[in-house]
């Protein structure tokens, strides 16, 4: 079963939410922070990227930098910027992009069920990467951003959120950059908390879609406290994180494509005719060709598409890594052809997420920064899903979700 439980947020005021949200601190560099912070002293950026608060080129990883996020959460708070609210309660956030919105419920999230594995997870974890979160965490004693999960569909859940929806929201704007609406409704009904936490106690199992690092930095940290804590009892607020879990089916995964620096010392004609071998291969002319379906792939190359069809025997449909087109592609293109044999650290290969489309893979490849580029078909929720609960971990790179979850509606305390 799935615990979850209500939480006091710590939020803007509704007059200065759009002041103080911001997008995750993953998705953009320290220099491109800096900017979208302009003159703003409430973005959250000065909390989740405060490096930006000294001078260019500071690492985000230097202890000062932590320390400025303490200060600047604390800032914050004493100038009413961010409130806690006085009553434990769940949330709504919504997000609507190119017209579909997903709603999500803002939970806390149970330690021992990611340390336990009933929150599952698809994608491997750099422990660089969760120790920096750890620290930040552990710094500011809370969960600054969110993690993103999806559980399966739920019909009373459903219809809850679909009440709320139904009326004036707590927030609802429009983000800069992605241009996507964003809504936030409270819970506070004590009925609904309980409805909403007996539908998560029949669920054997949650499931992060995007957010992995965040997610075990931030029940590592939870962990750490309870053995730290020698009247632990396990109903501290350590022992949860925050999570914004939304129906599996609302979720919208876009491709997530490669872009290849060279052909390995072989010619086009020599690569073109290395692809035949297990793959049939159309040339699509000059127009953008994106893939229509698992298995095929688009190729760019010397200024033209190109369809590959995965060839009968090539894959297994009986296996749930198998049947995977960045499978296929890393194994059959990349690895094979290419000799790109891990896309975590070969130099030769980049991604690009869908949400740039086909003319970003094309401009990188006509500007010759790149050789080739290929477009995959986007993996679907239920595929992730039957990874995570087969114990099989996801090729990387393989999932690219949109819209991203803004950061600074809500911040979760851990004591």
């Amino acid at each position: 079963m799935a615990v979850i439980k209500p939480f006091k947020g710590i939020r803007p005021p509704k007059n200065l939410v759009e002041k103080v949200e911001s997008r995750p601190y993953d998705v953009l560099d320290s220099e491109e922070a800096r900017a979208e912070a302009g003159d703003n002293e409430m973005s959250l950026y000065h909390i989740i990227k405060p490096e930006i608060d000294f001078e260019p080129g500071t690492s985000e990883y230097d202890a000062r930098v932590y320390d400025k996020a303490v200060e600047n959460f604390n800032k914050f708070q004493s100038n009413g910027w961010l409130v806690q609210d006085d009553k434990e309660q769940y949330y709504i956030y919504a997000q609507t992009m190119n017209g579909k919105t997903q709603y999500g419920l803002v939970v806390g999230a149970y330690v021992n069920d990611y340390l336990e594995g009933n929150i599952k997870k698809h994608e491997l974890t750099r422990r660089d990467k969760e120790e920096d979160r750890m620290k930040h965490v552990r710094i500011n004693n809370a969960n600054i951003e969110p993690v993103f999960f999806a559980y399966p569909d739920n019909k009373e859940l459903d219809t809850l959120i679909m009440r709320y929806a139904a009326t004036e929201p707590e927030y609802d704007f429009i983000a800069p950059v992605d241009r996507f609406r964003h809504q936030f409704w409270v819970i506070s009904d004590d009925n609904d908390i309980k409805l909403i936490t007996d539908e998560f106690a029949k669920m054997p199992s949650l499931y992060i879609a995007d957010g992995h690092h965040r997610s075990a930095a931030a029940a590592l940290v939870g962990a750490e406290k309870a053995k730290q804590n020698p009247a632990h009892k396990g109903d501290e607020e350590y022992n949860y994180f925050m999570a914004v879990c939304f129906q599996a089916s609302q979720l919208t995964i876009l491709d997530y494509n490669r872009v290849v620096k060279d052909l390995n010392g072989l010619s086009s004609e020599e690569f073109l005719e290395a692809l035949s071998k297990n793959f049939t291969v159309e040339c699509k002319g000059e127009d953008n060709y994106k893939p229509g379906k698992l298995h095929e792939f688009s190729l760019y190359l010397d200024g033209k598409w190109y369809s590959l069809v995965a060839k009968d025997g090539t894959y297994d449909n009986t296996n749930p890594i198998g049947v995977l087109d960045v499978d296929i592609s890393s194994r059959l293109i990349l690895d094979e052809i290419l000799g790109i044999k891990d896309l975590r650290s070969d130099k030769r290969i980049d991604f690009v997420g869908g949400l740039r489309g086909l003319g970003e893979l094309k401009r990188r490849v006509d500007n010759g920064e790149m050789r080739m580029a290929l477009a995959l078909y986007p993996v679907t929720m239920q595929q992730i899903m039957d990874i995570a609960d087969s114990g099989n971990i996801m090729p990387p790179k393989a999932t690219w979700f949109e819209p991203k979850l803004r950061s600074g509606l809500v911040i979760h305390k851990l004591a």
